[in-house]
């Protein structure tokens, strides 16, 4: 038997972008001294809406870019070769404050991959992490997110989804999916 629980629908999500947005600004006074850097695949839908809030608050560009782990990953020789997805950072991350965004944090393994990744585009001053779900009972490797817009407790075997209308779905929803034994 399947439990699905709606966790976020789009005026929660909204909510929650909004007060994720005002803590980065607590900690960033100034747009120009951070980037915005989404995790491929479902991370960059997250980013974009996260950019757009902060936009506005701050009436200026926000830096971002997009970053595939795919071939930092500590397992990528022992998976069938994957399909790897478009990593575009177009500005130095030397000296700048590096903020990876990503829907779910899980393992933590991909945000590994992620800073391993980064360092390839240059020496960040400080590295943070915004995540709109961190999964609390699931983390294989020591990573916690600065900002979060919902911690759950969850067992491996429990799905979720983020659907977000960027990805083409009809309306934001976002699910836990609970496998149960009767």
């Amino acid at each position: 038997m399947t439990n699905i629980s709606k966790l976020f629908d789009s005026k929660r999500l909204e909510i929650t972008i909004n007060r994720l947005c005002q803590q980065v600004i607590e900690n960033h006074k100034d747009s120009k001294n951070f980037i915005l850097i989404g995790l491929q695949p479902r991370g960059i839908y997250f980013l974009e809406r996260i950019k757009a809030n902060l936009e506005k608050i701050f009436t200026e560009k926000v830096k971002t870019g997009y970053l595939d782990t795919t071939f930092y990953r500590d397992d990528f020789r022992s998976i069938k070769v994957p399909t790897a997805r478009d990593t575009i950072i177009q500005n130095s991350v030397d000296n700048k404050d590096v903020i990876i965004i990503d829907d779910v944090l899980f393992t933590g393994r991909t945000v590994r991959s992620a800073m391993d990744g980064i360092m390839n585009f240059g020496r960040p001053k400080k590295i943070e992490l915004l995540v709109l779900i961190d999964r609390n009972y699931s983390r294989e490797i020591p990573i916690e997110p600065t900002y979060c817009g919902i911690k759950l407790n969850t067992i491996t075997s429990d799905r979720v989804e983020v659907n977000l209308v960027e990805q083409g779905f009809k309306e934001d929803s976002i699910t836990i999916k609970s496998s149960q034994n009767e």
